[in-house]
């Protein structure tokens, strides 16, 4: 019962915020053009702060583990690869593999993760370095199928064939540049070489990172449309379903049979089983993929992790791996 209360205490609120975003468009609160500066503002600014600062506050030396890390590093890549396979086999609409393969293997660790297993155990555990293996690679793979999948449209709204090579180039230049990554890597650094911020510095950080939640979710709110949503149920009711159940349900018992217990357990849980992460949604928008489709899969995902979860929860602890 507590896990369900826990479960349903994380995941509500955050879609309640989601409507929230939405009603105050539809009052005129907020419009587009605030819609898209916000988008932009999570992208650069407050999500980097809050991995910069989660990675950076955690003693990832102490704590690194060579095996869970590759475990989690190996299993998001598979994810990535089969899901990416799969959606060419079986998605006729090239514009929406990208927003459905990264909103069916990239899961909300950053944001979720850690408040999860502190709730559970006192204390973050392994979460941190769940996020310094696994987070890295959902930026790196989501930049190259976002890059590849993006619509080129040339001014008469005609689409445009561009080279593999150039994507690849364009991909790398993206991985270089984007604000996640190099925020997962200078707090990588400053956790290994225990560097501390003066106190004004460091409030200001957390003051920043606490922004980016919030204002993604309102985002994510305010730019989600029911009518286009209800016509791409059936992509998004199967991106759920991975990202909640099938990985979960295949990688799972890899980890038990590997000898995974407790903190390092309910991370593996968290990295495969919670709902797709609000920056789905920002990098889909910026990369002018299909945010209808990212939004729809953060919205079912995150409605739904609240039951799932619970579940995943319930049946390690009567296995007693957890």
């Amino acid at each position: 019962m507590d896990s369900f209360v826990y479960s349903v205490n994380a995941t509500v609120p955050i879609f309640l915020v989601m409507i929230l975003g939405g009603v105050i468009k539809k009052l005129n609160i907020i419009d587009d053009n605030f819609v898209n500066k916000a988008n932009k503002y999570v992208f650069i600014v407050a999500l980097p702060a809050m991995l910069f600062k989660d990675i950076a506050q955690s003693n990832v030396k102490k704590d690194f583990d060579i095996s869970f890390v590759l475990f989690c590093m190996i299993v998001t890549t598979i994810c990535f690869v089969a899901i990416w396979l799969l959606s060419e086999l079986f998605m006729k609409d090239d514009t929406m593999k990208g927003s459905f393969i990264q909103g069916s293997f990239r899961s909300s660790a950053a944001i979720l993760g850690l408040a999860f297993v502190q709730n559970m155990y006192s204390n973050t555990g392994m979460a941190p370095l769940m996020i310094v293996a696994a987070v890295p690679l959902y930026n790196i793979y989501s930049v190259i199928v976002l890059t590849f999948k993006a619509k080129k449209r040339n001014e008469d709204g005609s689409l445009i064939e561009v080279s593999n090579a150039e994507n690849i180039k364009k991909a790398c230049i993206n991985i270089i540049k984007n604000p996640i990554i190099i925020a997962i890597f200078f707090g990588l650094w400053f956790s290994v070489l225990n560097i501390k911020f003066p106190v004004i510095i460091d409030k200001t950080i957390t003051s920043v990172a606490s922004t980016a939640t919030p204002i993604a979710l309102i985002v994510i709110g305010a730019g989600f449309e029911g009518r286009k949503a209800i016509k791409k149920i059936k992509p998004t009711i199967i991106g759920s379903v991975i990202k909640l159940i099938l990985q979960a349900g295949i990688f799972l018992p890899i980890a038990i049979w590997m000898g995974f217990r407790n903190q390092e357990l309910v991370s593996i849980l968290i990295m495969l089983a919670s709902p797709s992460t609000v920056s789905c949604y920002i990098m889909a928008k910026s990369m002018n993929n299909d945010e209808v489709l990212a939004s729809s899969i953060i919205v079912l995902t995150t409605l739904f992790s609240s039951v799932t979860l619970t579940v995943w929860i319930f049946v390690l602890r009567m296995g007693g791996f957890i």
